[in-house]
């Protein structure tokens, strides 16, 4: 009995799985849509505007989880067949925008920003909605809806720069895997060979990591090469610009650490033409710094002491949505980034609004919420105050983790890595 039950399980799962396979085929070809839009607006509102649509030669992700399950993100991208509206790929994500519009610069100033999104590319006509969540109810509300015809002229169809591309691991169908693609920044023509070293050092770095040393066989690694004219990246601060390939820079919103750049046009363009699930642009200097956005990109440098930490630490944000749980750094927003009366999205923070939604099925039966923060508890999961750039009103799952100090990952952030690998590689 329990081998017919087996076999008829293994028979369901199939089915499933060629049901999945069967709507890709239906509403897509095996290439990739790419829409670059632009973002403006200030401290009071934003407002989006397309500015190209383009036909890209692959597509790398998933071909059966083509609708979003996280509910992560500032942002979130719906894809409707027209003749039917029927819902046909949606992901969420975030932009450097976002976080601008909380400093006190976006208080007077009103700026224009690009940013990129990619999906299959349709078969037939269909509609896109680009929407923004709105902090007072954390609700997405459309900033942008158009129709678009796969066949129109006004696609941009052109071939872009051919950069080398390297495979540094190749377990397989990128459509099964997650591609990590790793840009080069701040490395003349000269240090392509030292750029390489270094993908290999991260890549091993990663997968020597609780929970990714026990997911490597799920990962592909590429890396690609881009020659920039001078070494290492623009320090605003202290006045050194430097010409690069993705235009990086420290002190971003003002913050000396804060590693970001606002080109995404250029970003995208080095990733035309590989399969590409998360981007790692890894920046040729020794100074400390990085950042992430979920669904966008990842930065860090290549030789400080705490490279690889910062490394781990800045994909947990891109790749998994993980939030920051660190409290007493200086950081460009204020207050009101997060709304403490309702629920933040990032699953490894909370307000207790909505507590359930979170890590609570994780914890033992007798944990006092909130959880002391003392020596008794330092390696217990519970919900200890402060994170998310606050030190009250918001709750974090341990005393130490990656995303708050380079501790291991904390059970929810570990679960929450190993729920965005399987959703990517069709677990």
């Amino acid at each position: 009995m329990k081998k017919q039950i087996f076999t008829i399980s293994v028979f369901c799962l199939t089915a499933l799985i060629s049901y999945c396979q069967t709507d890709f085929d239906k509403y897509f070809e095996d290439k990739s849509m790419r829409i670059d839009f632009a973002l403006s607006g200030n401290y009071e509102y934003q407002a989006a505007a397309l500015q190209q649509i383009r036909e890209e030669p692959v597509w790398g992700g998933t071909k059966q989880n083509l609708t979003d399950e996280f509910n992560y993100g500032g942002y979130y991208v719906n894809v409707y067949d027209k003749a039917s509206g029927k819902l046909i790929y949606s992901r969420g994500f975030n932009t450097l925008f976002e976080e601008w519009r909380t400093t006190e610069q976006a208080k007077t100033e009103t700026q224009s920003w690009t940013n990129s999104i990619s999906f299959p590319y349709p078969k037939n006509e269909i509609t896109v909605d680009i929407l923004g969540r709105n902090k007072d109810d954390m609700k997405f509300h459309s900033l942008l809806k158009s129709d678009i015809n796969p066949n129109s002229i006004f696609i941009n169809r052109e071939q872009l720069k051919e950069n080398t591309v390297i495979k540094i691991q190749n377990n397989g169908n990128s459509a099964e895997k997650v591609d990590i693609v790793f840009l080069g920044e701040g490395y003349t023509a000269a240090e392509q060979q030292k750029f390489l070293d270094d993908v290999n050092r991260f890549t091993q770095s990663l997968f020597k990591t609780p929970p990714y040393d026990t997911r490597r066989n799920d990962f592909n690694v590429w890396a690609v090469e881009l020659v920039s004219e001078e070494s290492g990246m623009d320090i605003s601060g202290k006045g050194i610009f430097k010409q690069t390939a993705l235009n990086s820079g420290f002190y971003t919103f003002g913050i000396e650490r804060y590693l970001t750049t606002q080109d995404m046009k250029s970003i995208r363009d080095a990733v035309w033409n590989v399969p590409c699930d998360a981007i790692f642009i890894l920046v040729n200097t020794d100074i400390y710094g990085g950042g992430g956005m979920y669904n966008l990109y990842a930065m860090g440098t290549a030789d400080n002491a705490r490279t690889a930490s910062v490394f781990v630490h800045e994909l947990g944000h891109s790749f998994a949505g993980l939030a920051d749980e660190y409290f007493t750094s200086e950081v460009a927003y204020d207050d009101e980034f997060y709304n403490l009366t309702l629920e933040p999205w990032e699953p490894n923070i909370t307000t207790l609004i909505d507590f359930n939604s979170k890590w609570e099925n994780l914890l033992p039966p007798d944990t006092q919420i909130p959880t002391p923060d003392n020596s008794a508890n330092a390696d217990k999961l519970g919900v200890f105050e402060g994170g998310g750039y606050l030190a009250k009103g918001i709750y974090r799952p341990k005393a130490h983790c990656m995303m708050r100090d380079y501790a291991p990952f904390c059970p929810v952030c570990t679960r929450a890595i190993n729920a965005m690998i399987d959703f990517l590689t069709d677990k």
